[in-house]
C-alpha cells in the first residue's frame, strides 16, 4: 500500500478518535485500568494495537524499535503525572485547592496520553512500521498478552472485555 493511501486509511478514524470511542464502551475503561495497574499495560499501547487490528494491520519490528522512545515519554512524563494525581486523591476529597490541582493534573495526564497516541499514529503512518498480518501472526489477544504481565483470572477477564468490545466496535 502506498504511504499516502496508508495515511488516508489510518485517518478513518484517527487513533485519538478510535481510542476515545473504544475506551467509552462498556467495561473497557475498567479493563484497561485493571491491566495497567496489575499487568503492567500501557493503555495507549493497548488501544493502539486494537486500532491497528481494526485496520487489519500489525506492527513490524521497526515499530517495536520506535515504541522504545514512546515508552520513555510515558515513563518520564505521563506516569509521574498519573502518580501525582492518584496520590492527591484522598486530600482532594476534603481540600478544594488540592482538588483543583488534581483536576489540572488530570488534564495534563490526558494531554500527555493524547501526545502518546499522536506519536503512535505517526509511527503507524510510515509504511515500514506496520503491515498486513500474515497467517502465522498471532491474533490480537495473543499480541496483547505478550505486552502484559498476566498472572491471574482478573487480568484474563479484563483482556477478554477489551478484545470483545474491540471486536464489536465499529466507529
Amino acid at each position: 500500500m502506498h504511504s499516502t493511501q496508508l495515511c488516508d486509511v489510518l485517518r478513518s478514524p484517527p487513533l485519538w478518535d478510535y481510542a476515545l470511542a473504544l475506551y467509552q464502551r462498556p467495561g473497557v475503561a475498567d479493563a484497561c485500568l485493571q491491566l495497567q495497574d496489575t499487568a503492567g499495560a500501557d493503555v495507549c499501547e493497548l488501544l493502539w494495537r486494537c486500532w491497528l487490528d481494526h485496520h487489519a494491520l500489525v506492527p513490524t519490528e521497526k515499530a517495536h524499535d520506535a515504541l522504545a522512545e514512546i515508552r520513555v515519554w510515558q515513563a518520564e512524563v505521563t506516569q509521574p503525572i498519573r502518580h501525582l494525581r492518584r496520590m492527591l486523591k484522598p486530600r482532594a476529597q476534603h481540600e478544594h485547592d488540592v482538588a483543583t490541582l488534581r483536576d489540572h493534573l488530570k488534564e495534563a495526564e490526558l494531554l500527555a496520553e493524547r501526545e502518546t497516541l499522536r506519536q503512535l499514529q505517526a509511527i503507524s503512518e510510515t509504511s515500514h512500521a506496520i503491515r498486513k498480518p500474515r497467517t502465522d501472526d498471532a491474533n490480537l489477544t495473543m499480541q496483547l498478552t505478550r505486552c502484559l504481565n498476566m498472572h491471574g483470572p482478573a487480568q484474563e477477564a479484563a483482556l477478554t472485555t477489551l478484545t470483545t468490545q474491540h471486536a464489536t466496535h465499529h466507529p
